[in-house]
């Protein structure tokens, strides 16, 4: 990707956005580690209430299998961020309760990513549909 211009980047972007919003999102209810690639990528975990889905958070990751399983749906509030945010928020339903977030997490939320090696990449992939979705969590703090 280096030397590329301003608009060859607006056309990358844009069809990373593209692909990710092809993808059928899938349900953390039927999330083990078996179905998630081990591939490095971007992502997007949303909810959805009714017909209405909302981003709750979006990361990058070198492993997306481990990042998603392993850290946001079994992980401790320590390597698991979406699920800390969502303790942490004292207007959510889960605040204060790890296990809570969990189930909320399995009952009510989703992901898609698209895959991409380069870690500069990654970034700048991430910083983009930050841009575009403004999750709920994650866009606060710097990680």
């Amino acid at each position: 990707m280096e030397n590329y211009n301003s608009k060859d980047w607006s056309d990358f972007l844009n069809s990373s956005l593209k692909e990710l919003l092809q993808m059928k999102p899938m349900q953390f209810s039927l999330i083990t580690p078996s179905v998630l690639p081990i591939n490095a990528g971007v992502y997007l975990i949303t909810e959805t209430y009714g017909h209405t889905e909302s981003a709750l958070y979006v990361g990058r990751t070198k492993n997306l299998r481990q990042r998603l399983y392993t850290n946001h749906l079994m992980g401790s509030t320590s390597n698991a961020r979406l699920k800390k945010y969502i303790i942490h928020d004292e207007n959510h339903s889960c605040f204060g309760d790890v296990k809570k977030a969990k189930e909320y997490i399995r009952e009510f939320c989703q992901v898609r990513w698209v895959f991409q090696d380069d870690t500069r990449v990654r970034g700048a992939i991430e910083g983009y549909f930050t841009a575009k979705f403004f999750p709920k969590y994650g866009i606060a703090e710097e990680h």
